[in-house]
This record gives structure tokens, C-alpha cells and sequence, in this order.
């Protein structure tokens, strides 16, 4: 027999829901969480958000995004066993799944609980729907404490590590390649960079017992005119993902350290993309109650989450879901049983019993 949170999950990876085109799995959500009484519900674009408003002490937002990747010969579900084979079956409608069922199983949790269903977080970060809903309603996502669905295989995942994107221009001089002397190889100037990125020993800070691991990957790289002609242009993009004891300036600082002394006088620096980190904070009686009670590993999360998008607004957030994150955008995702039932009674008991 195939258990219900199997089966819900199973459900909602049969609603086609790739990024930008969310509407009708926010449409079916919102009229879910509709029929649940005494739930106040908004609808912002494609975002649906659900709030009790029972005076508790203690307000935890439970979110998660509606989206997923392009489809890859893994849209349509399938169970065998215990183990569910489909598209966003780890990233995330598993959570998607626990989260649903929660609400509408606990009509009267021991903590006031903000439901956060949202847009297009697997595209670039002007897109996202977390960030609508903090600039258009803030207030509805006001909370002590936020937990993100995202696949962890139920562990805690504190804080998160800051991404940007850079793109360093190198100039040389056209000629011809018969007479290479003539100019300068811009491709070549590019290439002693390429080979100090290889050899960069980096940060593994800990913070809050947490050990991050710093990155800096070349992601993209261009250059070349003719098959005939010494390139006067190369360029490079490379991703940079910082530690959360680092602000946005400091990285950027660090990234330009790293450069600069292969930099000369017309070639350019440029900041492409910018998400900031997260600090680990585990400290508020309502997190510290859900990870001690159930006995919860807790761990840095080496990538970025929306989770950053709370704590800019001074709420402590961590990722908390079932999956694994190794499988999310593979044609092979697929999720178990067991940490999908795991994540369900770990977050009940946090809702039922509170602080």
C-alpha cells in the first residue's frame, strides 16, 4: 500500500509546474488551503500564503516553492515500492507534500503557523517569488522563526553561503597568427588566471559550529575573432560562493584580490549576480526546541537558499525538508519513504507541542 505523503507527492509532480508556469499548482493549493478553516488566505501573483491567527506566543513560517526545473523524461510519477521516481519529487514537492498535510491536519497548532507557497526560485533571484512577497506583503511574512522545505534528507542546514558571479575582461592585441609577435593573445593572458583558480586553498570557516566551505569556480569563458587572428578579448565568469562571516563588500573585496595581479591597466572587474549569505541562528526557543526534542543533526548549507531572504529581515531560518539535494535537477531524482514521514512527525511535533 502506498503511504498518503507518497501519494500527495506523487499528486503534485503529475502538476506540471516549471518555473513561470506555476499558476494552476498555486491555483489548486489555494483552493486547498481555502477549504481549511481558520486559515486567512492571500494570493499574490503566483504565491499563495496561508496564516493562523491564534494569538500564540509563537509564529513559525513553514515555505517552500511551487517550481521546478525543466521537464527531462521525468515528468510524469512513479512509485515502486517505497521510492518515488519523478520530477521535483526531491526539489521539492516532497516538502510541498509534508507541508500541505500538516495544514490540514493541525487546525489548532501550539504556535501561530504562516504557510508559504511561492514562484520561480529556480530562476535568477529578480524572479523569485519570495522576493515579491517581501516587497509587495511583507507583513504576512513576519514570524519568529522560518523553516524552508528544501530537500536536506532531514537534517537542519543552518544559515547559507553567499553567491555572486563575476566577469573579468582581459584585453590584448589583434595580428595575424602567422605573425603572432605583432600583438597580444588575450586567451593566453586568460589562461595564467584559469591556472591560479586551481590552486586557491579555501576558507573553511566555522561559525556557530557550523564548518562552511568557500568556492571559486570558473563557470563561462569566452574569447576569439577569427581562426586566423590573435584574440584583443577574452573574458571569464566565475562564481564565487562566500562563507556568511563575509558580507556582500567583503566578498566582493576578495574577489578582486584574487585577480588583481593578473589584471592590467584596460582590463575590466565586473559584479554580475549578487545573493548574500545567512548566518546560522539556532538560538530562539521555538528552533532550538524542534532540533533538541528531536534529536536533529544539524549542518552548514554549503549552497544558497531563500533562506537568506529571511534573515535580511532579522528572521532565523534554516532548510529543513525531505530528499536529496545530490539528486535535484538529475533525470534520476527520486525520493524515499522514510525521510518524507520522518520530516512530517518532526515538524507535527513542532506545530502540536510548540515551546
Amino acid at each position: 500500500m502506498v503511504h498518503p505523503l507518497l501519494q500527495l507527492t506523487a499528486d503534485l509532480i503529475d502538476m506540471p509546474s516549471v518555473s513561470f508556469e506555476e499558476a494552476a499548482i498555486a491555483d489548486w493549493f489555494e483552493a486547498e488551503l481555502r477549504a481549511i478553516e481558520g486559515l486567512e488566505v492571500t494570493r499574490v501573483g503566483d504565491n499563495v500564503v496561508a496564516r493562523t491567527n491564534l494569538g500564540r506566543k509563537y509564529r513559525v513560517a513553514l515555505a517552500g516553492h511551487l517550481d521546478t526545473v525543466p521537464v527531462n523524461d521525468n515528468g510524469v510519477a512513479r512509485i515502486e515500492g517505497k521510492i518515488l521516481h519523478g520530477l521535483g519529487s526531491s526539489d521539492m514537492k516532497g516538502g510541498l507534500a509534508v507541508m500541505l498535510e500538516l495544514a490540514r491536519s493541525i487546525r489548532e497548532p501550539a504556535v501561530d503557523v504562516t504557510w508559504v507557497f511561492y514562484a520561480r526560485e529556480e530562476v535568477a533571484i529578480v524572479h523569485n517569488g519570495l522576493r515579491e512577497l517581501f516587497r509587495e506583503v511583507p507583513e504576512l511574512l513576519a514570524a519568529d522563526v522560518a523553516i524552508l522545505g528544501e530537500p536536506t534528507d532531514t537534517v537542519i542546514e543552518a544559515g547559507c553561503q553567499g553567491t555572486m558571479r563575476f566577469k573579468v575582461t582581459m584585453a590584448g592585441a589583434r595580428a595575424h597568427t602567422a605573425r603572432p609577435w605583432m600583438g597580444r593573445n588575450s586567451i593566453h593572458r586568460l589562461g595564467d588566471l584559469l591556472s591560479h583558480l586551481e590552486t586557491i586553498e579555501h576558507r573553511k570557516p566555522v561559525i556557530d559550529g557550523c564548518e562552511f566551505r568557500e568556492a571559486m569556480q570558473a563557470v563561462h569563458v569566452e574569447g576569439g575573432v577569427a581562426g586566423n587572428v590573435v584574440p584583443d578579448r577574452a573574458a571569464v565568469t566565475i562564481n564565487h560562493r562566500f562563507a556568511p562571516d563575509r558580507s556582500t563588500e567583503e566578498a566582493i573585496e576578495y574577489a578582486r584580490s584574487v585577480v588583481a595581479p593578473f589584471m592590467e591597466e584596460g582590463d575590466t572587474f565586473e559584479v554580475t549576480d549578487m545573493s548574500p549569505a545567512a548566518r546560522p541562528d539556532l538560538r530562539h526557543p521555538a528552533m532550538a526546541a524542534f532540533i533538541g526534542r528531536n534529536d536533529i543533526l544539524v549542518r552548514a548549507k554549503l549552497g544558497w537558499t531563500d533562506v537568506a531572504f529571511f534573515s535580511e529581515q532579522g528572521i532565523p531560518a534554516v532548510n529543513f525538508g525531505p530528499g536529496d539535494a545530490t539528486l535535484a535537477h538529475t533525470q534520476q531524482e527520486h525520493l524515499h519513504e522514510q525521510p518524507l514521514v520522518m520530516c512530517y512527525l518532526a515538524l507535527e511535533e513542532l506545530l502540536t507541542t510548540g515551546v
